[in-house]
């Protein structure tokens, strides 16, 4: 077995709460959101498009969940490279690494065990449903 790796990954009832928990928070500020989440090897695990949510956010989504597998969010992320002028022109450039909030890393006991991405509001009501939605488990 010493060339076996083991890991913790989010279980899909974990996936399916989270989701529910930021559609909740979608509901109370009155935005349509896509959410996301990603377990620890960037496979989506758990989706939830709301009535009216834009169809380009699908995929922005799932990119900032994916995005947040870093183990930072995609907003810190952005802060980290913007004082870089080759990073800041380089990473906008990649695949599933947007630069702006609404993806968080899913942490177990310190362990990143997925992701979440929001995305069909502001970066402001992401940011706030992908945190609610976190804030309100043991997450």
């Amino acid at each position: 077995m010493a060339n076996v790796v083991k890991k913790h990954s989010i279980s899909s009832e974990l996936a399916q709460k989270i989701v529910d928990q930021a559609v909740d928070k979608a509901r109370e500020v009155g935005v349509s959101q896509n959410v996301a989440i990603m377990d620890d090897g960037g496979n989506l695990k758990a989706f939830s498009r709301m009535d009216g949510a834009p169809i380009l956010s699908i995929e922005i989504a799932q990119n900032k969940a994916c995005a947040a597998l870093f183990g930072v969010s995609t907003q810190d992320f952005f802060n980290f490279i913007q004082g870089d002028p080759s990073l800041l022109a380089g990473v906008p450039t990649l695949a599933r690494v947007p630069a702006y909030g609404g993806g968080f890393p899913i942490k177990v006991d310190g362990e990143i065990v997925g992701a979440i991405g929001v995305s069909g509001g502001t970066v402001q009501n992401d940011v706030d449903c992908a945190r609610a939605a976190l804030e309100r488990d043991e997450v």
